[in-house]
């Protein structure tokens, strides 16, 4: 045998692998379908995920929590893949790929720490529905919540993915005429630009327009069990200058119903008058300052300014009053009262909180002016006490006609804010500004001469040791209302409220946590008002001892205003 003929050695070359087969096009089709992760960004999103699970103001059901952990979950994402985009920076190497045992720690530690963080905030839902007193439990929402969460990350995900390959796109273009530092700049900047210009112009905006005209139909329609007026002394009734069917659905609702003479004689066992009520819809006139004028002139007609108390009233954004706010008015004084109130906006509260501040203020700056220079031109001796009240965004307009405590002194008999947004502009100045040592929940103001917070008026309005003499004004707000502490601070500052002891119905587990307080506080607000009387944003019984406080009536009882409190809460 020649060496030719020799099989090769182990020690020659081995023959060409061939290539791998390229993977079958389904597969190809579902990795590009399935996002690829990283470990950075995984262990930010499991972090974010599991403090969702913190309590916050409101009891919240299983949907609810997993919109939120799904939320911060995504935030928790991109926070990770900043981190490690910076410390590879620093470190000056470029991103690798994960090892495999990586991907099964974070595995492990997900299934571990979700796990236990689900099984803690169950725990913490039941403490706070023990505190509020709620019974309601959906077992099947829970059992949803991590299919939610999850559902939601991955939304947002291909959403910050979509934005990405957007901005990788509109870099390239650039680069073709600037340099490619700067072209990945504008390129952010203009995707930036667009993409909040599509969720406020288009999304956001879309979306209130639906919602407004969704509520103007229904701003056509009258409350069941509500009649148009026979009593010359309400808007839309005999001789009035408001039309009935331009007063809206919640006009219709206020000046078509309350207590009568003969109701609050019954609760007085007193001679008691039929209080008047004036009220001016959005299709009463074409803009604020009209409808605030055909407000006051249906007022004067009906003989407002000559009963002894006066009351103006901001609403909230779809024109709705607290039954129970007006209602404690009139008991209080014998009916001896007249109301008056405008619309001016379709929206909900919750909604208009967010879109129509503007409004609220113009409405609350134009109505109570139009009935101060009525009321201000009359003899002093013939003028009614004159009072002012408002709750939520109604706080808010009604503290736009006033510059500060000594204007609400001069120019009010009292007045009665109730669960004031955190934007309201003296609400901040007298929290931000109150003594050392008072709560931001219950602050002092300037030893409370004249202005007081309380959350529970019956149980006393500190500072108690000191003398609250001439005109009150007295702001009601619950430590677990999400109106009066949701602000955008939380999403990278803590509060001192958070900081401080807790009100009676908040937990003491709540704490700060960067963007995920913020986006709990806020899923707490269109439900803020889903909880038993006393919590969250719902103050019927404190009105009672509230006006109690700042109209300081003579001859009643803590029986008596117990009795007006079941008078007033009573379902309608």
């Amino acid at each position: 045998m020649t060496p030719d003929d020799r099989p090769d050695s182990p020690s020659d070359e081995p023959p060409e692998r061939e290539p791998e087969p390229a993977p079958a096009p389904e597969a190809a089709r579902r990795r590009r379908w399935w996002p690829r992760l990283t470990v950075p960004g995984c262990w930010g999103a499991l972090l974010l995920a599991c403090l969702s699970f913190t309590p916050s103001l409101l009891p919240r059901d299983g949907l609810l929590q997993g919109l939120i952990a799904g939320i911060s979950g995504a935030i928790g994402y991109g926070l990770g893949v900043i981190a490690a985009y910076v410390w590879r920076a620093f470190a000056d190497r470029e991103a690798r790929t994960a090892a495999r045992r990586s991907w099964q720690v974070l595995l492990v530690a997900a299934v571990v720490l979700f796990g236990v963080s689900f099984g803690l905030g169950q725990y913490w839902q039941h403490q706070i529905r023990q505190l509020m007193g709620v019974t309601d439990y959906n077992v099947w929402a829970t059992i949803a919540c991590p299919f939610v969460a999850a559902l939601v990350f991955l939304a947002l995900l291909f959403v910050g993915r979509g934005l990405r390959r957007l901005y990788r796109w509109a870099a390239r273009q650039l680069g073709r005429w600037i340099g490619p530092k700067a072209a990945r700049v504008v390129g952010w900047g203009l995707v930036a630009a667009l993409a909040w210009s599509v969720f406020s112009g288009v999304l956001l905006g879309g979306f209130v327009n639906a919602m407004n005209s969704a509520f103007s139909l229904r701003d056509t329609e009258t409350p069941e069990g509500v009649h148009q007026p026979t009593s010359p002394l309400r808007s839309g009734g005999p001789g009035s200058l408001v039309p009935w069917d331009s007063l809206g659905f919640q006009g219709r609702a206020f000046t078509g119903s309350g207590p009568t003479a003969a109701q609050i004689g019954a609760f007085t066992h007193r001679a008691a008058q039929e209080p008047v009520r004036a009220y001016a819809g959005l299709e009463t006139a074409d803009d604020t300052e009209s409808r605030a004028k055909r407000a006051v002139a249906d007022l004067q007609r009906a003989g407002g300014f000559e009963r002894k108390d006066l009351l103006v009233i901001t609403t909230t954004g779809s024109g709705w009053v607290d039954p129970a706010a007006v209602d404690s008015f009139e008991y209080l004084a014998d009916g001896d009262t007249a109301t008056v109130a405008l619309q001016y906006s379709y929206l909900p509260s919750w909604m208009s909180y967010l879109v129509d501040q503007s409004k609220a203020r113009e409405a609350g700056r134009e109505l109570f002016d139009a009935v101060y220079d009525v009321w201000s031109k009359l003899p002093q001796d013939q003028r009614p006490r004159l009072f002012v009240a408002g709750e939520s965004l109604g706080s808010f307009g009604g503290e736009a006609a006033f510059s500060g405590e000594y204007d609400l002194r001069n120019r009010t008999a009292g007045t009665l804010f109730a669960g004031p947004p955190n934007f309201n502009t003296l609400f901040r100045e007298f929290s931000d500004h109150r003594e050392p040592g008072s709560p931001e929940i219950e602050p002092v103001y300037k030893e409370g001469r004249t202005v007081r917070f309380t959350d529970d008026p019956a149980a006393g309005i500190p500072p108690k040791d000191r003398p609250w003499d001439g005109t009150r004004v007295l702001y009601l707000m619950h430590a677990s209302d999400p109106i009066v502490w949701w602000s955008p601070d939380l999403a990278l500052s803590e509060p001192d409220w958070i900081g401080e002891k807790p009100g009676s119905d908040v937990l003491e587990s709540m704490v700060w946590i960067p963007f995920v307080t913020f986006w709990q506080v806020t899923a707490d607000l269109p439900f803020s008002t889903g909880v038993p009387d006393g919590h969250g944003h719902r103050y019927k019984a404190e009105y009672v001892d509230g006006w109690n406080a700042v109209m300081r009536p003579s001859g009643y009882t803590a029986q008596d205003l117990a009795r007006l409190k079941e008078i007033v809460t009573a379902p309608q």
